[in-house]
């Protein structure tokens, strides 16, 4: 696949190439939010049958999981892919091979990319959530318990508070995350930092030596389904939570 323009019409290529890979990209956006809230669904259903002792269906849920993980994969990828042809793509007079681009830029995307490790965690709550139905405060077959306090929190936000504002990130007016080192900033506040002279760039995170580009610091896909998972698991584990028992006593 190649394209070609002249001269006058480079602009206009140009333009159009930009407008066609930004509603394709929104597209592969919605479609990754779709499958994430999907997982989310299949793993209520599979505790619920799990209760029921409907293993096989237990199974096959779990299969299906493991194939939408990948085909998120897949999708991410391309999407990056699609975003960077869209930021950098300049029609000259020599032919663009847009296959051959569109490689490249997917092989970075995986290069770069850290959802491998989401991907395992997102599986391992899943396979938690089955496993603690029977085995309430139990460790997976296989692990130790000093493995399950750091691995079964349920969340998948590295930070979770803003390195410039120290603000929790479930109150960010607007949180973004880097593409590249997946920390999460307020937008306001990490734009301005990047545009200070004495950044450089460098994410504020302490120890972090990522390096940022304000066109790869944003809200993706995922960042607000975990914002919102984040907010709804501590709801859950806070100790005003439980259910109060006083007005039943004094009935009593």
């Amino acid at each position: 696949m190649a394209s070609t323009s002249g001269a006058g019409s480079g602009g206009v290529a140009t333009g159009r190439i930009r407008s066609t890979t930004s509603a394709l990209y929104s597209d592969s956006q919605s479609l990754l939010r779709e499958i994430r809230k999907s997982i989310a669904m299949m793993k209520d259903i599979a505790v619920e049958l799990e209760r029921d002792e409907r293993k096989e269906m237990v199974k096959e849920l779990e299969d299906g999981v493991v194939q939408l993980l990948a085909a998120s994969d897949d999708c991410m990828h391309l999407s990056e892919a699609i975003q960077s042809i869209g930021d950098e793509i300049e029609p000259g007079p020599e032919p663009t091979n847009f296959k051959k681009k569109f490689d490249e830029e997917i092989a970075k995307s995986k290069a770069r990319s850290s959802s491998h490790a989401q991907n395992q965690s997102l599986l391992r709550q899943f396979r938690e959530a089955i496993w603690h139905v029977h085995h309430a405060g139990q460790p997976l077959p296989g692990d130790e318990q000093e493995d399950i306090v750091m691995t079964s929190t349920q969340c998948n936000l590295l930070n979770v508070t803003c390195p410039l504002s120290g603000k929790p990130v479930t109150e960010l007016a607007e949180p973004v995350r880097s593409m590249d080192c997946k920390h999460i900033y307020e937008k306001k506040t990490i734009m301005q930092y990047l545009k200070s002279k004495t950044s450089r760039g460098q994410c504020p995170v302490a120890g972090c030596p990522k390096i940022l580009k304000a066109q790869r610091v944003l809200c993706d896909p995922f960042l607000l389904i975990e914002i919102d998972e984040l907010m709804s698991t501590s709801k859950q584990n806070r100790p005003d939570a439980i259910e109060d028992f006083t007005v039943l006593d004094d009935e009593d």
